[in-house]
C-alpha cells in the first residue's frame, strides 16, 4: 500500500475492517437460530455494514482506479443483499417498481461492465469475469421472471430466496 494516497489507503483500511466484521456477524447469523428479533436485528447491522462495504468499493473503483473484478462482486453483493432483504420484506412475486428498477439498473451496469472490461483490457482470467457476471444476470433474470410463477404456486418460496440471496451476499 506504499504507493497509494492517504485517502486511498484510508478507504481501503475501512473497507477491510468493516468487511471483516460484517463476515464474522454474518457467520454469527448463519449460525444461530433464525426469525427471532435477534436474528432481525443482527440482519439490520449486516445490511448497514455490507452497505459501508459496498460504499468504500465503489468508491476504490471509481475514485482510485481499484480492481475491476471487485467492482463485479460488488454488483454481486449488493444486489443480493438488497434483493435478499426485499424477498423476506414482501413474501410474495408481486411485482414492485422498485425491486424491477434495481434489478435492471444492476443489469445495465453489469452490461457495462462487460463492455468497459473488453475496452480496457482484462487483468483477471475470463473465465472469473464472465462466471461472475453470468452469476449475476442468472439471480436478476429469475427476479425478473419470478413474477411469473402464479401466486398459488409461489407459496413459501420467498423464505429459500431469502436464504440464497443472503448467503450470496455474504459469500461475495
Amino acid at each position: 500500500m506504499e504507493d497509494y494516497t492517504f485517502l486511498h489507503r484510508t478507504n481501503i483500511i475501512i473497507h477491510v475492517t468493516i468487511g471483516s466484521i460484517a463476515l464474522l456477524l454474518g457467520l454469527i447469523i448463519i449460525l444461530q437460530k433464525k426469525g427471532g428479533d435477534k436474528h432481525r436485528k443482527m440482519g439490520k447491522w449486516f445490511l448497514m455494514l455490507l452497505s459501508i462495504v459496498i460504499l468504500t468499493a465503489l468508491l476504490g473503483f471509481f475514485a482510485f482506479s481499484a480492481n475491476q473484478f471487485l467492482l463485479v462482486l460488488t454488483l454481486v453483493a449488493g444486489y443480493n443483499g438488497y434483493s435478499g432483504f426485499r424477498t423476506l420484506q414482501t413474501k410474495s412475486n408481486t411485482p414492485e417498481l422498485m425491486d424491477i428498477l434495481v434489478a435492471l439498473a444492476t443489469l445495465c451496469s453489469g452490461i457495462f461492465f462487460l463492455y468497459y472490461i473488453e475496452s480496457i483490457g482484462m487483468i483477471w482470467a475470463p473465465i472469473i469475469i464472465y462466471s461472475t457476471v453470468g452469476y449475476l444476470f442468472l439471480i436478476i433474470g429469475y427476479d425478473l421472471l419470478r413474477y411469473l410463477i402464479p401466486k398459488n404456486k409461489y407459496g413459501n418460496l420467498w423464505f429459500y430466496e431469502h436464504i440464497y440471496k443472503m448467503i450470496s451476499a455474504f459469500t461475495a
